[in-house]
């Protein structure tokens, strides 16, 4: 598993980078080389928030956790990666294709964990289509707050490809620009 971690407005220690890989050492057991990790670590406030993010071939597993220091900050954001892996169970068992490199995570009794909420079985409840319109950032901002929405799909000006504006919980915006 590859290991990316970085400090942002914060240093992280060669220590506290070797602890971090230890506790990371759960998944790359599982998932070998073909895994990726990336750990961020910020001052927020008074406390150090840990956002994870692990790529396994194209899935995408994130979780991010504050606390008072890093190391506990990284705890908690691991365990929280390891239930969200674990309320998908049932979902990953029936595309078993799709989730195979997740059978040796879930047959490993180290893990086995009595399941605290029951499984929820997720369904499409409603489909939308829409025209996209060319807009920019900007605009988009604007059009997504007088729909009341938290995200707005778009295409941009910029590049005329398809993007996405979001609101994050912290007030602000964020712009997710795919590469295809």
């Amino acid at each position: 598993m590859h290991i990316e971690i970085l400090g942002k407005d914060i240093r992280v220690s060669d220590q506290q980078k070797e602890k971090i890989e230890r506790k990371l050492e759960k998944f790359a057991r599982y998932f070998g080389d073909e895994a990726r990790a990336d750990v961020m670590i910020q001052p927020e406030g008074d406390q150090v928030r840990a956002e994870m993010t692990i790529k396994i071939r194209r899935h995408y597993y994130r979780a991010e956790a504050d606390a008072p220091d890093s190391i506990s900050a990284v705890e908690q954001t691991i365990n929280k990666l390891e239930r969200q892996i674990r309320k998908q169970k049932s979902r990953m068992k029936k595309q078993k294709k799709e989730y195979a490199y997740m059978r040796d995570f879930f047959a490993n009794e180290e893990f086995s964990v009595p399941e605290e909420e029951p499984q929820m079985e997720m369904d499409i409840i409603r489909r939308k289509s829409f025209q996209i319109d060319p807009m920019t950032p900007d605009e988009a901002i604007i059009q997504m707050e007088m729909l009341g929405h938290s995200f707005l799909l778009f295409l941009s000006e910029e590049n005329n490809k398809v993007a996405l504006i979001y609101k994050r919980n912290d007030g602000n915006y964020g712009l997710i620009e795919p590469e295809y």
